[in-house]
């Protein structure tokens, strides 16, 4: 066996199953688990009312799908990319620089396997990250024979990675780094500065730049979209998009996490060199999903409707609780990413305990660098129940924390 295996960590959701085995949740109260970042809005009934269509079903099963995928779904990806980011110096090229993925997941695990060269001279190189982090990077990074370098995302930083602070070597020993904006956890959103600093960085030191925008359709001002990555090329006149490669998904802004649909967009000769690792990896979306996310990547009315749901519910929760909890509303994403009252992993137990409701321990999704860990005494609640379950759930953790139930 590969022993790198050995390297990796427990999964959060498996440590957090682990940390409440033997906790009764309260029976008076129906469940209401706001731990995974998993949307509960419904699908948009466009896309099922092509997904109930026999003559479409049908057509769907007589070839293999294409890993490139098929010409529609290109052109779409990159239609919404071009559009949505306004690249107008150098538009997305739908060819030669996209591929959709089986959902980003995979693709940002699968990227560190096709981009990291361990070769064994000089060392392991280094994989950067922010810390918290989606785990997918961490275990990227192990299983491709790279090092973990995990950044501070603190708040006197607005939850964003200092790069300042890095010194050359490290910058030296960076074959990837991955950035999450609008991050996961904290909702915070990168500035374009900041990424083109980071692009700067990248030209000095020869390393690619893998952006997660999983959550980039989910934010509070209508007129003020968090800017991308390749945005932030093309604000600067780098029309070849060199070391840059921006992640999207279906999953958070259409409602369709069971889709498994996303897209890897940006540096044409990263993206061949990908295509050719996928061609091998044996990853080719299915023709139904193709075609379904050529048309959801296309409308925007229904991903319009989405921000509208996920900012009602974040007032009405904050409102609640805004004397006893006061809570600060993220830019973007869906997450709160609140101090808690006492220890994280206690305060997690307890509410379960005592209201049945499930968050994810702010400590789960970090690690310690410098002797702190930036997760600690801060949980993650996701406001992906309905708005009626999230309102019950914000009127039972105000009673919980206006009774000192934590402790």
């Amino acid at each position: 066996m590969n022993h790198r295996l050995d390297g990796l960590h427990p999964y959060p959701f498996e440590r957090l199953n682990a940390l409440l085995s033997d906790i009764t949740p309260a029976s008076n109260y129906p469940f209401i688990p706001l731990s995974l970042g998993e949307p509960k809005h419904p699908a948009p009934d466009f896309l099922m009312d092509i997904y109930a269509d026999r003559e479409f079903l049908k057509a769907g099963v007589g070839n293999y799908p294409p890993t490139k995928g098929s010409p529609e779904i290109r052109q779409a990806i990159a239609t919404f990319v071009n559009r949505r980011f306004k690249l107008t110096q150098a538009p997305i090229n739908a060819e030669t620089q996209v591929l959709p993925v089986t959902g980003t997941r995979e693709a940002l695990f699968a990227f560190a396997q096709a981009v990291i060269d361990s070769d064994g001279s000089g060392g392991a190189p280094l994989t950067l990250m922010p810390n918290p982090f989606y785990q997918i990077y961490e275990g990227a990074a192990i299983l491709a024979g790279s090092k973990p370098c995990y950044l501070e995302c603190l708040q006197e930083n607005n939850f964003q990675p200092d790069f300042d602070s890095i010194d050359d070597t490290t910058w030296q020993q960076c074959s990837l780094i991955y950035i999450c904006s609008p991050g996961n956890p904290t909702g915070s959103v990168m500035p374009i500065d900041v990424m083109q600093k980071l692009i700067h960085l990248s030209d000095k030191f020869d390393f690619v730049i893998a952006s997660d925008e999983c959550y980039s359709e989910i934010y509070r001002d209508e007129s003020n979209p968090p800017p991308g990555l390749l945005q932030a090329c093309d604000e600067m006149g780098r029309d070849n998009y060199k070391n840059c490669v921006a992640f999207n998904s279906l999953s958070k802004r259409s409602n369709l996490p069971g889709l498994r649909s996303g897209y890897v967009v940006g540096d044409e000769s990263i993206i061949s060199r990908f295509l050719l690792y996928r061609t091998y990896h044996g990853s080719a979306m299915s023709s139904h999903h193709q075609a379904l996310s050529a048309a959801a990547w296309l409308d925007e009315e229904h991903v319009i409707e989405n921000r509208i749901l996920y900012r009602q519910k974040f007032d009405a929760v904050a409102d609640i609780l805004s004397d006893s909890w006061p809570m600060d509303i993220p830019a973007a994403g869906f997450y709160f990413w609140p101090k808690t009252p006492c220890d994280d992993l206690q305060f997690t137990r307890k509410l379960l305990q005592h209201t049945n409701i499930k968050v994810l321990p702010g400590s789960y999704l970090s690690r310690v660098v410098n002797d702190q860990n930036p997760g600690q005494d801060r949980i993650r609640m996701a406001l992906v129940a309905t708005t009626d379950e999230c309102v019950e759930a914000a009127q039972r953790i105000k009673t919980f924390i206006d009774q000192k139930q934590y402790l």
